[in-house]
């Protein structure tokens, strides 16, 4: 099982192809459910149609993870939301999905690569954060089959190797 507890789209990049020029603050919008199209990504997200086959059509990122960096950071509370990826998760390591088929519910996924973490991170989370992050970013993934996306548990099927 996997749970999902929270859900965010967000129409514009607050760090991609910022180097240089400071930070865009664009809403992140929290959703109960999301519209996933195979091989175009998320409605409404900024990485719909962003081209074809891209790796990164939907993210996510561990709730773990997340509380075990406050704790070793020693930072207080961190939103969710800052670390930019489109589906905060609980109840399974996204590192073992690198390179597999997997669904959630009845949503096939296969997981391209890790999140790599980039410098923002240390203005968006907190200090440290960066290097922290290193091989801990979380999971981008193609999606394979559309559907819907909701919060609350649900059954995890991982498959084999890509």
């Amino acid at each position: 099982m996997i749970k999902v507890l929270k859900i965010w789209i967000s129409k514009g990049h607050d760090f991609k192809g910022r180097h240089g020029k400071g930070r865009m603050n664009f809403e992140t919008k929290n959703c109960d459910k999301v519209e996933l199209v195979a091989g175009r990504g998320i409605k409404g997200d900024r990485f719909f149609n962003h081209k074809p086959d891209f790796k990164g059509q939907i993210t996510f990122f561990s709730e773990e993870v997340a509380g075990q960096l406050e704790k070793e950071l020693e930072l207080p509370a961190v939103d969710r939301s800052a670390f930019r990826r489109n589906a905060l998760v609980s109840g399974v390591d996204l590192n073992e999905l690198v390179g597999r088929k997997f669904s959630i519910g009845s949503i096939e996924f296969s997981g391209s690569e890790e999140c790599a973490p980039c410098y923002w991170m240390d203005e968006a989370i907190g200090p440290g954060a960066h290097e922290w992050l290193k091989g801990r970013g979380g999971l981008r993934c193609r999606i394979l089959n559309g559907g819907e996306l909701s919060l609350g548990e649900k059954k995890l099927s991982i498959g084999d190797g890509l």
